[in-house]
């Protein structure tokens, strides 16, 4: 969900002037990536993912589809999720260390990496599904979930679905659609590729050869330091988006939003599930100085256990950029027990 959002100030844009940035935007990167040679389909070729020692890499059928996961470690159930333009592996140099205290399930969502592309359901509640039966398939007793970006909206979907069967959430960077203060952050022009990745069927077809090439700009434009995502960190993302339907999936997240709104506007109610908001603090890069505004928000629909942390020197991409910090801020919230 790539931000460049500093205040509340930026994001009060009149609702009425979206659709013309909107459209004015994805004309404009329309045109510069038809402008841009492309690789045949199918002439990329990656290198295996490279797996942690002492994990495992599987596959497992459900919710109708086949879900990737990585995992490995013993102790309370913990699952990590990632957001775009990721994968699993954004995780992989904190889940050795976090793999000493959980039992460490890092899941590619539907339809990225080496989960099946479907041709529907990636909203949040439905993705949200298919982690709970992973977590059921796996006997992973009442997991602490933790997303970044949109799988932070899984994770609060997850909580709001079945609430008894996790201990906790925690939301890495990144605001809750339908919940306040959404309709102010949803109109920022920071958030210029929401039109891009909602038009159907474009972005994947201006992108099919180009992932590394738009992922590196989408990438070092959010994070504080641009040194903090290597080459090889843009390479293995867009190894995990070239392959067929991976990046229609991706899109499919974002032509589904309006579903994730209402769902966040209808799920109201006492929800006694610990929420964890975590942001990064560098300003217009990170969610981090709106994340109170958010916490009020969800304290409204029902939250009755919202604590909301800030990284200084980070930006969006918090994994990435501060792994030691989240990792200790995952550590200390998945240990209590609500």
């Amino acid at each position: 969900m790539q931000k460049n959002i500093a205040s509340n100030k930026d994001a009060h844009g009149p609702m009425n002037s979206a659709p013309a940035w909107r459209t004015f935007i994805v004309a404009t990167v329309a045109l510069v990536l038809l402008s841009v040679p492309g690789l045949a389909a199918g002439q990329k070729v990656c290198k295996p993912e490279t797996i942690p020692a002492g994990f495992a890499s599987a596959t497992a059928p459900v919710n109708g589809t086949n879900l990737h996961y990585v995992a490995g470690g013993k102790g309370p159930a913990l699952i990590l999720i990632h957001g775009f333009p990721e994968n699993w592996s954004a995780y992989a140099d904190i889940m050795p260390r976090l793999a000493k205290r959980f039992r460490v399930v890092a899941v590619d969502l539907r339809g990225i990496g080496g989960s099946k592309p479907m041709p529907n359901g990636y909203d949040a509640a439905t993705m949200a599904e298919d982690v709970h039966q992973l977590a059921k398939t796996l006997g992973l007793e009442r997991p602490y979930v933790v997303g970044h970006d949109v799988g932070g909206g899984v994770a609060y979907a997850l909580a709001r679905l079945h609430p008894q069967d996790v201990r906790g959430v925690m939301i890495l960077d990144v605001p809750i659609p339908g919940v306040d203060p959404w309709d102010e952050i949803k109109v920022n022009p920071g958030l210029w590729h929401f039109g891009f990745h909602a038009a159907p069927g474009l972005a994947e077809q201006l992108l099919a050869g180009r992932e590394a090439i738009y992922l590196d700009y989408f990438l070092r434009s959010s994070v504080a330091d641009p040194k903090s995502i290597s080459d090889e960190d843009v390479e293995r993302y867009a190894c995990a988006y070239s392959r067929p339907g991976r990046m229609a999936a991706a899109m499919g997240m974002y032509r589904v939003f309006e579903e994730d709104e209402r769902f966040g506007e209808e799920q109201r109610g006492p929800l006694d599930v610990p929420i964890a908001l975590v942001g990064g603090a560098a300003p217009d890069k990170g969610f981090g100085p709106l994340l109170p505004a958010v916490e009020k928000g969800l304290e409204a629909a029902g939250g009755r256990s919202v604590a909301v942390e800030t990284i200084d020197g980070s930006g969006h991409y918090v994994v990435d950029e501060k792994p030691g910090e989240v990792a200790a801020l995952i550590e200390r919230y998945a240990s209590v027990k609500p």
